[in-house]
Parts: structure tokens; C-alpha cells; sequence
């Protein structure tokens, strides 16, 4: 709903951002882009019409400006007028006023919560929502204050997920010797591994979440005494035991683990745990195209965490004093042609392929990164499942330009962990020969395994081009989307420019495909 107002990012039809839902994006008018709106809320302009006073908003009032001339918005109790911010908003006006005079939060969330619209919109604060006090009950309140006198690990009784599944809840407990200390996280789950971990050492801050299935719980401290950098976790997958082990920087003996944070031991939905940065070293830039590059960024030491196959993670950067967020799709160093075993890398390093607009505000930002410098990476979101692939038999995977980036480690894992798979193809459309990511090491890859194929398609082939020429169409998918056998399983992802998205989704239900064939990678 609130979008980040990008300059030529992405540019018309870019596929490096993919609207969830598969909104379209409305073009701009010239002179209504990022640093034009950044430029407007720096220049002492009044855009909230109430002269710098910040007030309390009733619901009645809030209905009142309902308008795109006089329209309001209300996001996480604070009511903001984003009718200055219309034209810059690239999912459109109608967009913005679906939220009109009403709180839009959970609108705001479905489309895109890692967007920070405090930084973008903290010109157009208009004030707080008025809302009435409501007592928290006695026995929570007791349970928080039990809980701040000592820290001692073991989880109390919540009401986050109902009584019913009150046993499936997580726990935790955390004990020491002269030199560690060692924090137990009972998961309850039997199939446990490092993709659903995530560890944060920064400073005396620890904070460790565990994802289950669409939940998360937190282990969130201010810890008693420092530690040293090295951290080592540890995953027992079978019992679905975590243990997080840290090194004391001074053999004291700790009286407690340390004071909780906000959102410390709660087990809630994933949607509603607010994102968590940290700041990666790039360390690497190597040329992938003409106009893509392959970065490499390092993860703190004190840092646990892997990105399952087929999620994005978001970059954050601070730009001309404001903060914007984009997501991108981390892949594998190169495509391994030995599917003998897993592809493993050390787990220290995130890749991504980005394609530099020449106008892109944020990618001319991440191209002028020096070696050495750093930037702030989010956990990992998406809604794949690798239990789709499991149980397929043909897997097809559609990608336009820099939509290849989530097919990278798709084709990893199908072609090394799953056995059942037949015939694993890829439709790969882009503009000119030159625009291809990758396309030796997939040439090669096709000629290595014969359950893999990869067709090149391009949109402005020159008169030299031998292959396939068009763009994606009912015909063309109709010639290469076909089941092996009459009855085989069958999923197709898709990756690329909303336009190419929804039409490939169209024309695969048009040919036969169910909604459960298809899976859409969105961020």
C-alpha cells in the first residue's frame, strides 16, 4: 500500500522487485520520483496542513479525510497525510485510498511491511491515534514482572496460540561453566535444521528465532556480561534441540542470563515479528553481464543464518538521508555441476545478483559500495516450500532477466535432493544474447545431467540468433511446459517483471494448470 516511491527503480518492467499479489505499478509523472519526494520533505514545505503541530486523532476524524485531495492513513497507531504523496506512490493513487480515513496496517503489512514508513513518511505525521486504555489482565502482568526480576530461561505459560497448542510452544533454559554459556531452545519440532535458526551476537544483545512452520519464537536478551565474537550453534534435527554457545570474555560467573527484550520468549506468527538487520561486509564484485553483478557479502561472526531455497532477503540503505529497503534473492557463488552430493558453502556468505539500472537510485547506490563497506541485511522471508518440489515429477521453471535469481538454488536442490524428478527444465526469456545470466555454466549443466534442459528466448535477438525469439505467449509455453507423462506431478515456478508474471500465471491456467501446479515467486 505504502511503497517505496523509487526513482527508475525498479525500471518499467524490472523483474529485480516483483510486487506481492501481483500488483502492477503505476508509471510515474516526471518530477514524482524517490529523490524528488525526498527532496519535498526537505524543503520545509508543510505536508501535513497542520503547521508542525503533531495531534490526537479519533476515529471519527480519521473517517473525515477519506479523499485524495484530504486523505489520511493510519498505520500502527500513528495517523499520517499522505495526500501530498499520491503522485509519487507507485502502486497508484487507488492503492493509497483503499486505506483512506481507516487504519491500513493490515493492509500495509499484506503488501509490504519491511517498507519503513516512518522514514519515508515522517514529513506527513499528523499524530497518534486516540485510543482507550484497556488494563492488562493480572495474570500477564504478574507473569512480566516475575519474568524482569530474573531472567532464569524457563518459558511461562502465554496465551499467544490458545490452550490448545499450548504444548507445541517452544522453550528454552541456559546454564554455564568458567568459560560458556550455553542457551538450550526446546523446539518441540522432530525436523529441526540451520535454515530455521537464526543467531544475533551484537554486542550484549542475543537475540535467537526459531521459525515453525508459519510461527516464530524468540530468545531476545541483553546479556548479563559480554562475550566474546566466536559463537557456535548447534542443531540436534532428529530431537529438535538448538544450542546457541557463547564464550565469556571474563571467566565471572553470570547470576542470570541478563534482562529480556521487547518480544523476548513469545511465539507468534512470522508475519507479525518485525524485521531484524545486520550489517554484512561486501567483499566481493565480480561482473556478470553487462549490466549485473554478483556481490558477496560476509555475515558477522556472531551471525547464524542460512536462506532456504526460494527466499529473499531485504538490503536497507540510507539514502540522501532517508531509508530505503529492497528485496533481493541471494543464489550460490555458481551453478555446482557435481549433483553427487548437496552443495555446501561455508554458511559465512550471502550472493547476490543484481542488475545496476543506470537510473536506479538504490542499485547505483549498491554498485558504488566499495569494497570493505557495509550494509544492513534482513532475515529471510518467503512463502516456498521445498515439500512442492518433493513430490513433483517435472519441474519447470520460468525466469525473465534477473528472475533467474530464485531458480538458482531451486535447480541446486532439485537436481541434488530429490530423486523423483524426470525432467527438470528452464525457460529462460530475456532481451538479447548478452543479457543472459549464466549462460555457459547452464549450457554445461544441461549437457552434465540429462534430466536437465534450458531453453534461451529472446524478446531482441540479433540477426546472428539461431534459438527461439518472442516473449511468453500461450503457443510458446504450450511447446516446451509439457508432462513427461500423462498423470506425472507437476510444478512451475515463474520469476520475472509483474506483466510477465501474471500473463505466464494466465496462460498456464489457460492450458490446464491448476493454482496448485504453479507456484509465483513475489517479494
Amino acid at each position: 500500500m505504502l511503497n517505496v516511491p523509487p526513482q527508475a527503480f525498479p525500471a518499467p518492467g524490472s523483474q529485480q522487485r516483483v510486487a506481492a499479489g501481483g500488483r502492477a505499478k503505476v508509471p510515474l509523472k516526471p518530477g514524482r520520483s524517490l529523490m524528488d519526494w525526498i527532496r519535498l520533505t526537505k524543503s520545509g514545505k508543510d505536508l501535513t496542513g497542520l503547521k508542525g503541530r503533531l495531534i490526537e486523532v479519533t476515529e471519527d476524524e480519521l473517517a473525515k479525510h477519506n479523499k485524495k485531495e484530504d486523505c489520511w492513513i493510519c498505520i500502527r497507531g500513528f495517523v499520517y497525510n499522505v495526500t501530498p504523496y499520491m503522485e509519487y506512490h507507485p502502486g497508484g493513487e487507488d492503492e493509497l485510498m483503499k486505506a483512506a480515513g481507516t487504519d491500513g496496517t493490515d493492509l500495509f503489512d499484506q503488501v509490504h511491511r519491511w517498507v519503513n514508513y516512518e522514514s519515508m513518511l515522517k514529513e506527513c505525521l499528523v499524530g497518534r491515534m486516540a485510543v482507550k486504555p484497556i488494563a492488562a489482565p493480572k495474570e500477564i502482568s504478574s507473569t512480566l514482572s516475575e519474568e524482569k526480576k530474573q531472567l532464569n530461561g524457563m518459558l511461562t505459560e502465554k496465551k499467544v496460540l490458545g490452550a490448545s497448542v499450548k504444548d507445541l510452544t517452544p522453550s528454552y533454559d541456559w546454564f554455564q561453566t568458567d568459560s560458556l554459556i550455553t542457551i538450550v531452545i526446546y523446539t518441540k519440532q522432530k525436523d529441526m535444521n540451520a535454515e530455521l535458526v537464526i543467531v544475533d551476537c551484537q554486542d550484549k544483545r542475543l537475540r535467537g528465532e526459531i521459525i515453525v512452520s508459519d510461527h516464530s519464537y524468540l530468545v531476545e536478551v541483553d546479556l548479563d556480561h559480554a562475550v566474546q565474537e566466536d559463537m557456535a550453534v548447534h542443531i540436534a534435527e532428529k530431537v529438535g534441540k538448538v544450542e546457541i554457545i557463547l564464550k565469556k570474555k571474563d571467566n565471572v560467573h553470570w547470576k542470570m542470563l541478563g534482562q529480556p527484550l521487547e518480544g523476548h520468549n513469545t511465539f507468534i506468527k512470522c508475519t507479525e515479528r518485525g524485521l531484524f538487520y545486520r550489517k554484512c561486509k561486501l567483499v566481493s564484485k565480480t561482473e556478470v553481464t553487462h549490466d549485473t553483478k554478483l556481490l558477496c557479502l560476509m555475515l558477522p561472526k556472531s551471525t547464524h543464518l542460512h536462506v532456504p531455497t526460494g527466499q529473499h532477503v531485504y538490503l536497507k540503505q540510507i539514502i540522501a538521508g532517508t531509508e530505503v529497503v529492497k528485496p533481493y534473492t541471494p543464489v550460490l557463488p555458481f551453478l555446482p555441476l557435481d549433483f553427487k552430493e548437496p552443495f555446501c558453502h561455508d554458511g559465512a556468505h550471502i550472493y547476490l545478483m543484481i542488475k545496476i539500472y543506470s537510473c536506479g537510485l538504490f542499485t547505483q547506490a549498491l554498485d558504488h559500495l566499495q569494497i570493505g563497506d557495509y550494509i544492513s541485511v534482513s532475515n529471510p522471508e518467503g512463502t516456498f516450500k521445498k515439500s512442492q518440489v518433493q513430490t513433483s515429477e517435472d519441474l519447470f521453471l520460468l525466469a525473465a532477466g534477473t528472475g533467474f535469481t530464485p531458480m538458482v538454488k531451486l535447480l541446486n536442490f532439485a537436481l541434488t535432493e530429490v530423486s523423483c524428478l524426470r525432467t527438470v527444465k528452464l525457460i529462460f526469456f530475456n532481451k538479447t544474447e548478452d543479457d543472459i545470466l549464466w549462460r555457459n555454466q547452464l549450457e554445461q549443466l544441461a549437457l552434465k545431467d540429462e534430466r536437465f534442459d534450458v531453453q534461451f528466448i529472446l524478446s531482441q535477438p540479433t540477426k546472428d540468433w539461431v534459438g527461439k525469439q518472442g516473449k511468453i505467449s500461450s503457443s510458446l509455453l504450450s511447446e516446451f511446459v509439457k508432462r513427461s507423462r500423462k498423470d506425472s506431478k507437476v510444478l512451475i515456478c515463474i520469476c520475472g517483471p509483474t506483466p510477465f508474471t501474471e500473463q505466464g500465471v494466465q496462460y498456464l491456467k489457460d492450458l490446464g494448470y491448476s493454482q496448485e501446479e504453479i507456484h509465483a515467486f513475489t517479494a
